[in-house]
């Protein structure tokens, strides 16, 4: 193999954020890719086989553009621009960063993060029903309701409503004290966490009052048609075939629908058929009704979520395949 050797320079305001503290960010783009990086000022010169070291360029110069527009640039920025790389896509990374949905209380942007993210939100603005698949921490929940709140505040629609099934996570809380609402509260918790965040605790809770926004269990949307409303199903893996009919059969006219869940995470009874499952093989050819399959890459969480995920994954692929070989 040709030893290659490039140097590139570096905006001294963006060096700190680029190599990362104590130059992590550096240290792992020199393990992943086989290269060797030494600083001189603002000079970086990349060491390594010609192959890596032109890689290696095209992931600086996207760090850099991010970092340049106002990022910080984090682990799972490196992360994404590595893996991206592989597929030839660096400089798609740069691309994901135009477009904001929304800004939350505190002021920072929300908008996609990975390739994943990013058709996912396409979808959203053109179809009326989205179904968006994926395993925890891919912001499937929390770009819809991102979407949601922008329609809301650009009056596209006149009401949110967000719903999950309120089944318990494979443990028994037996019973709970107070009201109906403080009943299934505890269900909906994330929900609301995510609409703190996006649009104020004092803001969301005087929608609420006035009936602008709506927190509830699945249950609660039979026998009701829902026109010029923005609906989130959260946590559908763990819907009946019934109830996801029946959800689904709510949508009126103006309205938009988004349909979230991980298949591998369902709390039914193991027996019991997932209404996800069902929606995703019956409707997949039915005009306005887009599918989107996020994976592990997609993963914005912590890194060490995203090494999780892909362990369970590839655990869970490799049984299977032993178990269809015997």
């Amino acid at each position: 193999m040709n030893t290659c050797e490039k140097s590139i320079t570096i905006p001294a305001d963006c060096i700190a954020n680029v190599f990362g503290e104590f130059d992590s960010h550096v240290k792992r783009i020199e393990k992943t890719m086989k290269v060797t990086m030494i600083a001189r000022e603002d000079q970086l010169k990349i060491i390594g086989g010609e192959s890596a070291v032109h890689k290696t360029i095209e992931i600086i110069n996207s760090l850099i553009t991010l970092a340049k527009r106002g990022n910080q640039i984090t682990e799972q920025n490196v992360n994404y621009a590595l893996s991206l790389s592989e597929e030839h896509k660096t400089e798609e990374v740069v691309e994901l960063d135009r477009d904001i949905v929304c800004h939350t209380v505190s002021g920072k942007p929300v908008k996609a993060k990975t390739l994943g993210q990013k058709q996912y939100l396409n979808a959203i603005d053109k179809h009326m029903v989205v179904f968006g698949v994926g395993p925890a921490g891919t912001g499937k929940t929390y770009l819809a309701m991102a979407k949601a709140i922008t329609a809301f505040k650009s009056d596209e629609i006149n009401r949110i409503i967000l719903t999950r099934p309120a089944i318990e996570a494979g443990e028994k809380l037996g019973f709970l004290p107070g009201d109906l609402q403080s009943k299934v509260d505890p269900y909906l918790r994330p929900l609301y966490d995510a609409l703190y965040e996006i649009m104020g605790a004092d803001t969301f809770l005087k929608n609420m009052e006035k009936g602008l926004i709506e927190v509830a269990p699945l249950a609660y949307m039979r026998g009701r048609t829902l026109d010029n409303a923005f609906i989130v199903l959260d946590e559908a893996q763990n819907t009946t075939p019934a109830q996801m009919k029946m959800f689904l059969t709510r949508i009126g006219f103006g309205s938009k629908a988004i349909i979230t869940g991980d298949l591998s995470q369902k709390d039914i009874p193991k027996d019991a058929v997932s209404g996800l499952d069902v929606a995703l093989r019956v409707l997949r050819n039915v005009e306005d009704i887009a599918v989107c399959h996020l994976t592990s890459q997609d993963v914005v969480r912590h890194p060490l979520v995203q090494r999780i995920v892909k362990a369970y994954d590839d655990y869970e692929t490799k049984h299977t395949k032993k178990r269809n070989s015997n």
